[in-house]
C-alpha cells in the first residue's frame, strides 16, 4: 500500500481555507468520483475522502493543509503521478485564495 503526504503552509486564515477545502472536495467528488465527508471543528476541519483504491483525509487549519492518502495496490503504481496532480491542484487552489497584491508600476525605458 502506497501513502501520500502533502503539507502546504498558507496565510489565508480558517475562513478562506475552509472555502478552498470545500471547493477541492466538490471537485474531487465530481471529477474522481470520491465520496467526501466534511467534519467541521472549532480550530480546524477535516475532509475525509474515499473511493475504491483510495482513502484519506485533508486537514484544514488556519495556517496549513495536511493531506494524507493511502492508495491500494493498483493505484500504488501511479503514486508519484497522483501525488504530483494533487500537489498541483492544491497549490492552484491556494493561489486562487490569496489576495491579489497590488502591482508596482514599472517605468518603461526610453530607447535612445
Amino acid at each position: 500500500m502506497s501513502e501520500i503526504h502533502i503539507r502546504r503552509e498558507h496565510k489565508l486564515g480558517l475562513s478562506k481555507a475552509r472555502k478552498i477545502a470545500r471547493k477541492w472536495a466538490e471537485e474531487v467528488e465530481d471529477k474522481l468520483q470520491m465520496e467526501c465527508t466534511l467534519i467541521e471543528g472549532e480550530t480546524c476541519d477535516t475532509v475525509e475522502f474515499m473511493r475504491s483504491g483510495v482513502k484519506g483525509r485533508l486537514l484544514v487549519a488556519a495556517d496549513h493543509f495536511d493531506l494524507d492518502a493511502k492508495l491500494g495496490f493498483l493505484l500504488g503504481a501511479f503514486s508519484k503521478t497522483i501525488e504530483t496532480e494533487i500537489t498541483r491542484n492544491l497549490d492552484a487552489k491556494l493561489g486562487e485564495g490569496k489576495s491579489a497584491a497590488p502591482k508596482k508600476a514599472v517605468a518603461a525605458k526610453a530607447k535612445k
